[in-house]
């Protein structure tokens, strides 16, 4: 018993002699920083910043958190409503994005990164008319490769949805006939077998 008495209070002391640099105990309020600060500083890191090494990390709960600091701080700008429009995408959330994007369009309405944001939307909407149209403008702007990327996805898309149209506009052609003896056949609306 004498033993874990010794043992206990061993303990004991080295605990304590550790907690000298615990609050109260050594700390002054300078060592004391809240997050987004930089120690020795009073600058508050720009919570776009933080927001982007987040979005980049694949937080993108945790980035939209930090976009929605910098609106508070900075108010709506386009550049804030487009960050929380791209973790909107990322968080599958594509209605509050595309209202997010048409609205910093109606505010700037040649701003070609929300055009292509908004292509992308669309295109994941499976609104590939307006996607095409909207990576178009934004290429016109600004011709980098990812939106020249985007408007060839989109034009293939297109051309493939334009394939299987004419595809089932030529199976609706014809129709299955019954003649008389049982056997059927494929007619085409002017009577003429193919």
């Amino acid at each position: 018993m004498d033993r874990w008495v010794g043992t206990l209070a061993i303990a004991t002391l080295a605990l304590t002699a550790c907690n000298t640099t615990d609050v109260g105990r050594g700390t002054t309020a300078e060592d004391l920083t809240p997050p987004g600060v930089i120690k020795g500083s009073a600058k508050e890191i720009d919570p776009l910043i933080v927001g982007d090494r987040l979005l980049e990390a694949g937080e993108a709960e945790l980035a939209l958190a930090s976009y929605m600091r910098a609106a508070a701080q900075d108010g709506l700008t386009d550049d804030v409503r487009l960050s929380i429009s791209l973790a909107n995408i990322r968080l599958g959330r594509l209605g509050q994005a595309e209202n997010v994007l048409r609205d910093v369009l109606r505010s700037d309405p040649k701003n070609a990164k929300a055009m292509n944001n908004l292509g992308v939307v669309l295109l994941e909407r499976n609104e590939l008319g307006e996607a095409h149209s909207l990576f178009r403008a934004a290429f016109a702007l600004q011709p980098t490769p990812e939106i020249r990327d985007n408007l060839r996805v989109s034009s293939e898309k297109l051309e493939q949805r334009k394939r299987v149209l004419a595809h089932t506009e030529e199976d609706d052609a014809f129709t299955l006939s019954r003649r008389a003896n049982g056997v059927y056949d494929l007619r085409s609306p002017d009577g003429l077998t193919p």
